[in-house]
């Protein structure tokens, strides 16, 4: 699999793409509430750990439009109990494949700093909210069906990878 970056506009599309994040291991089947998964960034915003912290609090807050940390604490809680019972648990392309994701200004303006890499990428709009992807195809050897689990039949013999030598 491979990873790469996406623009967030500092919005609501920023709080949506938190709560997604949060909801990869209920996507994954592992937990059915991102709360039950010790390593999330969900317990790291809830519960703000004294040292060895991966996400700049103060900065998040800052950046989804909050003073004070308990509040942002209480709106996330907020956000996450309200995905349960939405679409924000299902997969969505436009957080796993999306180079930005937010309003049709913040995409173009993405677009236009971007000038010749940006030249085959499409603007999508969906519910309003806008993302600039790769055309289908780019990922399309990444997620197909037989490319979901690994197990046996997935996998490529060694001896197709590798020429091994006869001994």
């Amino acid at each position: 699999m491979s990873y790469h970056a996406t623009a967030i506009e500092t919005d609501e599309h920023l709080h949506r793409c938190l709560v997604y994040i949060d909801f990869n291991m209920v996507r994954a089947g592992v937990v059915d509430h991102p709360v039950k998964w010790e390593h999330s960034g969900y317990h790291e915003i809830q519960q703000t750990p004294k040292r060895y912290a991966v996400i700049d609090l103060p900065g998040l807050v800052a950046l989804c439009g909050f003073s004070k940390l308990a509040d942002f604490q209480q709106a996330h809680r907020q956000w996450v109990e309200a995905a349960l019972h939405g679409d924000l648990a299902a997969r969505d392309a436009r957080w796993s494949e999306a180079v930005a994701v937010g309003s049709l200004a913040f995409v173009e303006k993405i677009k236009g700093e971007l000038g010749v890499k940006a030249l085959h990428r499409e603007v999508e709009q969906l519910d309003g909210r806008y993302a600039l992807r790769e055309p289908g195809e780019a990922y399309s050897g990444h997620f197909h069906i037989e490319n979901e689990a690994l197990n046996v039949e997935n996998t490529p013999p060694w001896e197709r990878i590798v020429e091994v030598p006869s001994t």
